[in-house]
C-alpha cells in the first residue's frame, strides 16, 4: 500500500477491481464504508456480483483476465477527454521525458523482443540525455517523443468499444466508471484503488498492477489523503513476510538478492545496483549493514564484508521452476515451513508427483495436512510406492508466540503471547533458531573455505524458555546498531533510523526499511543498549471517525518508513509547497519545513523552490539532483514512471490468458511473449472448442487459504462445509444443472466435483458476438480435517506472471457436467 487502511475514509471514489474487501478484508472494509457515508462513490468491478459489489454504488461486470482492456480504455479516456491533472503529471511524473528514437511498439510487440529466449533487450526503451547525461524532456508535452504522447498513442486503440468486446462490460457502464473515476483528477478531489489477489494470479498480473498505477499519476492521486494503490494482504504478515525475503529474488528490505551473472563480485553488485542519484544511492549502506547484521566481525573490509559467501543465484527458483526441478528429481529435500503447497499450488498433480520424488521433507504446521500427508490412499497414492522420508514438526498458533505483524498498510505491531504452546509444539522461529544452531554447530571444527560463511553468522542470541531466541534482540539487530568494538547485538547501542547506517562496517542492521521501530527507553534515555519497542504503541488520533480528522495515527503501531503513513507525500502539495486544495491539505511547505500530519516523505527543510544541480556537477550524487519539486525520490529521476521497463514492456498490453475464450482484438500476439510456462504443462493446455467455459478460483470468509487452520475447526468447518461451484442461472438451464446437484469440472489438467450453486451473482459476458459463460470455484477444500473436499488446484495451469512468475489461478478455461442430482448426492 501506498497509503492504509485507515486512509480510505478520505477517499472521493473507491475502486475496488480486484479483491473482494467486504468478503477477505471485513475488518479493515469498515473504513471503506466510512468513506461512503461521507459521500464517496464505490465502483466494484469484479466478474463476479460479491458483497463488495452489493455495498458499491457501481457495479461493472468484467471478464477475468482482462483488466489491462479496461484499464488501457480509462487512461484513453483520461486523455482524450483532457481529465487528467497537468500540473501533476507534467511536474511529477516522467510524462514530459523524451525517449530513444528506437523505441517502438508493433502489433503486440515492444522493441527488442527476442522469439527464441522469449525475453526483450531493453536498450531502446531508455531516455534521451544530453552529453553529461541529464535527462531531455518536452514540459508542453506536444513533442512526439514524449512518454505523454507516445502513452496517448499506444493507449489510443483501447476505445470503449474495444473496452466492451474484450471485457464483456457494457459500453454504458464503462463510460459511467470512466467519467466517475476520472472525476478525481480534480485538485481538490481523490480516488483510491484497491486489489488484491484477483489482480496478482495473471500472466499478466504485475502489468495490471502498473497499469492502476498509471492512472493514479494521472488523475494526481498518489502522494494525497484518499488515493494510492493499495494491496490489501490477504493475512495478517503478509506484507511483513515480503519485507523480510520470504521471495527467493530479494534480500530483506528489498534489497537484490546476488545473480551470478551480473554480480559475481561485491564491486560488481554496488556498481550495478547503486544509481547515482536518488535515495537508492544510499545502498551501500543499508547493504554492507546487513552483512555485518548477519556475519558480525567475520564481516570486513578486507573480504568485502562477506559478500562471496552470499548464494548467487544462477537461475530462476520461485514455486513454479522449484516444483520444476523437483519434478524432475533435481531436488533431495524440502522444508515446508507455513505453507500447504498440493492444495495451494498450481497444477497439483504435477506437485504431490513432485513431492514422491524426493529423499525428505520437513513439514512444520499446526494440524498434519495434505502435504504432509500426501503419500496417503486418500490422496489416490500408494504409500508402498513412496520413498521419500517426512518429519512433521507441530508449530504454535499464531497466540502461543510473541512478536511482530506487517498489516497491509506497513504498520508493525506487536503483540504478546497469550499462552504457551501445548506439548512439543514451536513457533517457527524458535525452529529457525534451533535449526541454525546445529549447522554452525556442524561445521565449527571444518576447514573448507567454502564453509566460513556459516561458521561467521551471528547467531549467539540469549536462549529463553521453550527454545526460543531472546526475540528483543532478534528485533534489535534488524532495526540496527552501532558496533561498539567488538559485534554484540547486547551492547550495541541502537542507530536512530536508517539515516544512521554506515557503509564502512560501523554498523549492523538486517532491514534497513525496519531501522526506527525502536527508540531510546523513556526510563533510561542514555543507556542506547536499552529500548522502547515502537510497535507496541497503541494511541490513535482522537475522533478517528470524524470528518475533520485525517487519520495519520502517528501514535499507533509504526510504519515503515520512519514511521510515515502515506509514500510519497510531497506530492500532496503543488511544485510552490501549498495543498492542491483545502478538502485535501496534508504536507505544506511553512517557509522552514515540510510540516502536516505525516513524516515527510522528502528531505524535511528542502524548500519547494531549491533547484536541481544538472549532472555532472559536485553535488548531484544522491538527492542533489533532485529539485524540491521531484516528490519520488526513490527514482533516480525524482518523477514517477508512466514509462516503466517490467518483462514485458514499458507500457501495460493487453494479452488474453494461456486458456482464454477469444482471440485478442488488439493485437495478433494472443499470450503474453515473456510468460512463464512450465515444461510440465505443455500437453496440458485447453482450448475454448473443449473447454468453453471461462473459471476463476477465489477465497470465502470462512476459510482461511488451503483450509489447514479452518478446515480443522469444526464450528468453521459447519459453516462452510462443502467444495461448491457458483455457476449463473442460464449456464445451469444450458447444463440442466440445479442447486444442489453434483457437478464435475475439467480442465485439460484435472477434474473435481462439487455442489452446484445457481446464482446469479455470476450472468454471461456478450463479447462482440460471442457469448461466453464464467463460474467460480472456492479452492480451501483438501482431503484431510473436519471438512473434506476435492483440491481446486488440481484445474489450474502451472503458469507464470512474467516478472513474479505467480500462477494464473484466476482465469482459464473449463467445462462442467452433472454427475448426480441433488437428491441422489444428499443420501
Amino acid at each position: 500500500m501506498t497509503n492504509h487502511w485507515t486512509d480510505m475514509k478520505n477517499a472521493d471514489v473507491v475502486m475496488i477491481c480486484g479483491c473482494n474487501p467486504a468478503e477477505q478484508h471485513p475488518c479493515g472494509f469498515k473504513w471503506v464504508v466510512k468513506a461512503k457515508e461521507r459521500g464517496a462513490t464505490i465502483i466494484s468491478v469484479d466478474p463476479r456480483f460479491t458483497r463488495t459489489s452489493a455495498v458499491a454504488d457501481v457495479y461493472a461486470p468484467l471478464r477475468s483476465g482482462s483488466d489491462i482492456a479496461f484499464t488501457g480504455g480509462l487512461i484513453n479516456y483520461i486523455i482524450q477527454n483532457e481529465r487528467y491533472h497537468r500540473e501533476y503529471v507534467v511536474n511529477y511524473t516522467n510524462a514530459a521525458t523524451l525517449i530513444n528514437e528506437d523505441y517502438d511498439f508493433n502489433d503486440g510487440y515492444f522493441t527488442g523482443y527476442d522469439q527464441d529466449s522469449r525475453r526483450y533487450d531493453r536498450s531502446t526503451w531508455t531516455y534521451q540525455t544530453d552529453e553529461h547525461g541529464n535527462i531531455m524532456e518536452d514540459r508542453s508535452l506536444q513533442d512526439p517523443r514524449t512518454v505523454f504522447q507516445l502513452m496517448k498513442q499506444h493507449y489510443g486503440r483501447y476505445t470503449p468499444e474495444v473496452v466492451s468486446e474484450v471485457t464483456g462490460m457494457p459500453v454504458d457502464i464503462f463510460l459511467k466508471v470512466a467519467d466517475l473515476y476520472s472525476s478525481t483528477g480534480a485538485p481538490d478531489r481523490t480516488g483510491t484503488w484497491l486489489y488484491a489477489i484477483g489482480t496478482t494470479q495473471h500472466t499478466i498480473g504485475t502489468q495490471m498492477i502498473r497499469s492502476y498505477a498509471m492512472i493514479q499519476l494521472l488523475l494526481g492521486n498518489i502522494g494525497r489523503p484518499g488515493g494510492g494503490v493499495n494491496a490489501l494482504r490477504g493475512h495478517a504478515n503478509v506484507q511483513g513476510a515480503t519485507d523480510m525475503a520470504v521471495l527467493y529474488h530479494v534480500l530483506p528490505g528489498y534489497l537484490a538478492q546476488p545473480l551470478q551473472s551480473a554480480h559475481p563480485t561485491f564491486a560488481d553488485y554496488l556498481t550495478v545496483e547503486t544509481p547515482k542519484t536518488g535515495w537508492w544511492a544510499n545502498k551501500p549502506k543499508y547493504f554492507i549493514s546487513q552483512l555485518k547484521a548477519w556475519y558480525g566481525d567475520g564481516a570486513t573490509a578486507d573480504n568485502d564484508f562477506g559478500y562471496d559467501w552470499l548464494p548467487k543465484l544462477a537461475k530462476d527458483y520461485s514455486h513454479l521452476p522449484m516444483f520444476e526441478d523437483m519434478h524432475q528429481g533435481l531436488i533431495d529435500g524440502f522444508v515446508c515451513l507455513g505453507q500447504n503447497p498440493i492444495v495451494g499450488g498450481p497444477n497439483a498433480r504435477i506437485e504431490r508427483e513432485a513431492l514422491a520424488k524426493l529423499r525428505w521433507m520437513v513439514v512444520v504446521d499446526h494440524w498434519e495436512h495434505e502435504t504432509a500427508a500426501f503419500w496417503k490412499s486418500e490422496n489416490g497414492a500408494n504409500p508402498a510406492d513412496i520413498d521419500t522420508e517426512v518429519f512433521f514438526l507441530p508449530a504454535a498458533a499464531n497466540w502461543e508466540k510473541a512478536g511482530s505483524f506487517t498489516n497491509s498498510g506497513r504498520w508493525l505491531q506487536w503483540k504478546e503471547k497469550a499462552a504457551d504452546p501445548l506439548g512439543d509444539s514451536h513457533s517457527d522461529l524458535a525452529y529457525v533458531f534451533q535449526l541454525g544452531k546445529r549447522i554452525i554447530e556442524h561445521y565449527a571444527g571444518g576447514s573448507n573455505p567454502r564453509d566460513d560463511g556459516i561458521r561467521a553468522l551471528t547467531w549467539n542470541y540469549d536462549e529463553v524458555e521453550h527454545l526460543e531466541p531472546d526475540i528483543l534482540q532478534v528485533i534489535k539487530e534488524i532495526h540496527g546498531f552501532t558496533i561498539n568494538g567488538k559485534y554484540d547485538v547486547r551492547t550495541g547501542t541502537i542507530v536512530n533510523n536508517f539515516t544512521g547506517l554506515a557503509a564502512d562496517g560501523t554498523t549492523a542492521c538486517g532491514n534497513w526499511i525496519y531501522s526506527g521501530m525502536l527508540e531510546p527507553h523513556p526510563d533510561h534515555p542514555d543507556d542506547l543498549t536499552q529500548f522502547h519497542n515502537k510497535m507496541e504503541n497503541r494511541t490513535p488520533d482522537e475522533n478517528l471517525e470524524s470528518d475533520d480528522v485525517i487519520g495519520s495515527s502517528l501514535g499507533y503501531a509504526w510504519s515503515w518508513p520512519v514511521n510515515r503513513r502515506i509514500l510519497y507525500n510531497r506530492a500532496s502539495a503543488n511544485p510552490a509547497g501549498q495543498p492542491w486544495g483545502p478538502r485535501k491539505a496534508y504536507l505544506r511547505w511553512d517557509g522552514e519545513k515540510w510540516a502536516g500530519p505525516d513524516i515527510p516523505d522528502f528531505a524535511g527543510t528542502k524548500a519547494p523552490d531549491t533547484p536541481g544541480v544538472a549532472l555532472p556537477e559536485e553535488g548531484s550524487a544522491v538527492l542533489g539532483f533532485h529539485s524540491g519539486a521531484d516528490p519520488f525520490i526513490m527514482h533516480p529521476d525524482g518523477r514517477a514512471h508512466l514509462f516503466g521497463g517490467l518483462n514485458e514492456g514499458p507500457f501495460p498490453e493487453h494479452y488474453e490468458p494461456l486458456e482464454a475464450p477469444i482471440k485478442n482484438p488488439l493485437s495478433s500476439v494472443d499470450f503474453n511473449p515473456a510468460a512463464l510456462i512450465m515444461p510440465s504443462l505443455e500437453d496440458s493446455i485447453g482450448s475454448f472448442d473443449q473447454y468453453p467455459i471461462v473459471i476463476s478460483t477465489y477465497r470465502l470468509t470462512e476459510h482461511h487459504l488451503t483450509g489447514v487452520m479452518t478446515r480443522n475447526l469444526p464450528w468453521l468447518a459447519a459453516l462452510m462445509p462443502e467444495l461448491f461451484i457458483e455457476i449463473s442461472p442460464e449456464l445451469a438451464e444450458e447444463r440442466g444443472i440445479v442447486t444442489g446437484d453434483v457437478v464435475e469440472v475439467r480442465t485439460a489438467r484435472g477434474q473435481v466435483h462439487a455442489r452446484a450453486l445457481v446464482t446469479q451473482r455470476f450472468r454471461p459476458f456478450q463479447m462482440g458476438n460471442r457469448t461466453v459463460h464464467q463460474v467460480g470455484l472456492p479452492w480451501h477444500w483438501g482431503f484431510q480435517g473436519v471438512a473434506t473436499g476435492d483440491i481446486v488446484n488440481l484445474l489450474t495451469p502451472n503458469v507464470g506472471d512474467a516478472n513474479t512468475t505467480i500462477q494464473e489461478s484466476k482465469a482459464f478455461l473449463c467445462d462442467i457436467a452433472k454427475v448426480a442430482v441433488a437428491a441422489e448426492a444428499a443420501s
